[in-house]
């Protein structure tokens, strides 16, 4: 199958970046690492989790090593679902790292979708401890995430069978006490496990806040001896334990879950939480609500129904998708969706954009499929002079053969609170201030170029500068005032996938997902 062909003919390959062309995967095989530098103590800024933050600002605090070595590498997935025309989709979940500089990693270990997670010392990749989880995949279509995260005061959570959180106290040492909660109670759970065990499941990754309470949302399949319905959970710092059904928070009844992979997010004052519900089954075009609950009781203050820009009818949330709400520094919202009738905007989607309430949509990003905006400080792009106080780094993909679409494939920095005409339709976007385009001719497409790969890319103030994967196999530094691909490294032969994340360790080193494989790379 050639690209073209499967770009045109299923959104299935449509997201998933890369192009070997072939069934077969490439013959990856990681360079040996170099002699690992001494073991020396780190207290650095953590890597919470997904996006980094509550937030989910993708902003590191700690400049980033340089781009010139892979110090150690490490499989995310044990048997990777490699599908017809060269296409792996599957969702990895984004490392969590903790202030000391361990690195948590959830590993898919087969077929059937069962999960552990390994823990490694940043600096030389050697396993510190492992931890074995019963959770269980949700009827899926692609293959979604297991995110774990960390408090900040250490401890680590990660999704379990049943609808259950894993807690273990310390991520830091070889040995440490775990404990499993269930949202709805532990008697409850132990009642009727294997009920509950085959009709509940996490489905999004965990979002914990400063105090360490821990939200995520959740589906349910069948009949429980509770009658739980898809929704969003609360584990308590204090041991309290919420839950509210999607249909009941986003007052629609039409509304089953938690949007898959979609993150829960964190107002700045933590006082607000934002999640994306939709309609079930899996697979079709559903309708989702983002909603804004109060943080501590779930209780709905407003729910805004998720609006295509063109067409005005309901956008299509996908099942396939990692798109999670990121707050602006000013308490604006940004969740990005596909349009209603894909490939009316070329399936590019929309970056939706809100004000804190709920109340006002304003101006959309013009890219928002399967991709989380990362926020980008002001002071990071010294020629821009508009007015906010801040931006946003984005895929801004081009799929060719599909609209307006020319393969053309960049990323941008946009301006939330400015505007221009969309150059695929008739809508007005926010204003473009910085592109690039993907720097590797695609053998498919005439004159086009290989996809960025991004789901959420890591921003680096420091250095003025985003880290982020492409579909030709390499990891890229963006240098924002100079516009420039500064820097550049080798992880693989390239190969099709679902977007990916890139994340910042606590000493500056960068971690990369590219072809089922977490890469550690730096100075």
């Amino acid at each position: 199958m050639t690209r073209r062909a499967a770009l045109v003919g299923s959104l299935f390959s449509l997201a998933a970046c890369g192009g070997s062309g072939s069934d077969t995967p490439p013959p990856d095989v990681p360079p040996p690492p170099p002699p690992a530098p001494p073991v020396v103590p780190v207290n650095g800024p953590a890597w919470l989790g997904f996006a980094r933050d509550a937030q989910h600002s993708a902003l590191g605090a700690i400049a980033t090593q340089a781009l010139r070595t892979i110090w150690w590498s490490t499989p995310v997935d044990l048997a990777p679902p490699y599908g017809g025309g060269g296409s792996l989709l599957a969702h990895y979940g984004t490392p969590a790292i903790t202030r000391h500089n361990t690195v948590v990693v959830p590993v898919k270990l087969d077929a059937a979708g069962r999960f552990r997670v390994d823990a490694f010392i940043g600096i030389n990749g050697q396993r510190l401890w492992t931890l074995d989880t019963d959770y269980r995949l949700q009827p899926h279509n692609w293959v979604p995430s297991l995110n774990p995260t960390l408090a900040p005061d250490g401890r680590l959570f990660v999704p379990a069978a049943g609808g259950r959180i894993i807690e273990r106290a310390g991520a830091d040492v070889a040995a440490s006490s775990e404990r499993t909660l269930a949202f709805y109670g532990n008697a409850a759970y132990d009642s009727a496990t294997a009920t509950f065990d085959a009709t509940v499941f996490v489905n999004t990754p965990l979002t914990s806040d400063s105090q360490g309470n821990v939200f995520f949302g959740f589906t349910v399949t069948g009949a429980n001896p509770l009658a739980l319905a898809g929704g969003i959970a609360r584990l308590g710092a204090d041991g309290s334990r919420r839950w509210v059904s999607a249909a009941i928070a986003a007052g629609d009844m039409t509304m089953a879950k938690a949007a898959t992979n979609s993150a829960p997010a964190l107002s700045n004052d933590e006082r607000t939480l934002y999640v994306v519900v939709n309609e079930a089954p899996a697979g079709q075009r559903a309708a989702g609500r983002l909603l804004a609950l109060d943080a501590q009781t779930l209780a709905t203050q407003a729910s805004a129904l998720l609006v295509d820009p063109l067409s005005g009818t309901p956008a299509w949330v996908s099942e396939n998708a990692t798109s999670s709400p990121t707050v602006g520094p000013d308490g604006d919202v940004f969740i990005g969706v596909l349009e209603a009738s894909a490939p009316a905007h070329s399936f590019r989607g929309w970056l939706l954009h809100f004000d804190a309430a709920l109340a006002q949509a304003r101006t959309p990003g013009g890219f928002g499929w399967d991709s989380t905006a990362s926020i980008v400080p002001r002071a990071m792009v010294p020629q821009y002079a508009g007015t906010s106080s801040y931006l946003l780094a984005l895929k801004y993909n081009s799929y060719a053969g599909i609209g307006l679409g020319d393969g053309q494939h960049r990323v941008a920095v946009v301006d939330p609170h400015g505007a221009q005409l969309d150059r695929f339709s008739s809508a007005a976007v926010m204003r473009e201030v910085l592109t690039v385009l993907g720097p590797t001719p695609d053998p498919y497409t005439a004159g086009g170029r290989k996809e960025w790969c991004i789901n959420t890319a890591a921003v680096d103030p420091l250095t003025s500068s985003v880290l982020m994967n492409s579909e030709d196999g390499s990891l890229y530094r963006w240098h924002l005032p100079s516009n420039a691909l500064a820097e550049r490294i080798g992880l693989n032969n390239g190969y099709a996938q679902s977007y990916t994340p890139t994340a910042i360790g606590a000493d500056g080193r960068v971690y990369a997902v590219n072809n089922a494989r977490l890469f550690s790379i730096g100075a």
